[in-house]
């Protein structure tokens, strides 16, 4: 069951989903599956990479950097991006996937990800991990 928590200033929701290293963007592929089965819409989604980038992203930046961020902009589907991409503005739902990322700059990483919730941020990952970098970056 994953754990829910609110932020120290009661904006968004804060949810843990449990996963390895290598297992989370397969955890952030099923939040994002079942966000979309349980009626968010696909441009409310926010995907956010702390180690090699999502697939998705890689191809949509085969074609140009002007194509992916064109998509971000236009918002009306789920965009992946990595975590330090300033440009990547707010969604409603934010989803990180821990999936590598280095502990002394992730905790900030991780505060703008939160900045940019607009009601939820779900972070795969280790739970101790995750709390530990929460922590640090409160």
């Amino acid at each position: 069951m994953p754990e829910q928590r609110r932020n120290a200033s009661g904006s968004a929701q804060i949810q843990l989903i449990p996963a390895p290293v290598d297992g989370a963007l397969d955890a952030a592929e099923e939040t994002v599956d079942l966000l979309l089965d349980t009626g968010r819409a696909p441009g409310e989604v926010l995907v956010l990479t702390t180690g090699e980038q999502h697939p998705w992203a890689v191809h949509e930046l085969s074609f140009g950097e002007a194509s992916y961020w064109a998509q971000h902009d236009a918002a009306d589907d789920v965009f992946y991006a990595d975590i330090s991409a300033s440009r990547a503005g707010g969604r409603p739902v934010v989803v990180v996937a821990l999936n590598g990322g280095d502990d002394k700059t992730l905790p900030q990483a991780l505060a703008g990800a939160l900045a940019r919730a607009g009601v939820l941020l779900i972070v795969c990952g280790d739970p101790a991990r995750i709390n530990s970098l929460l922590g640090a970056s409160a």
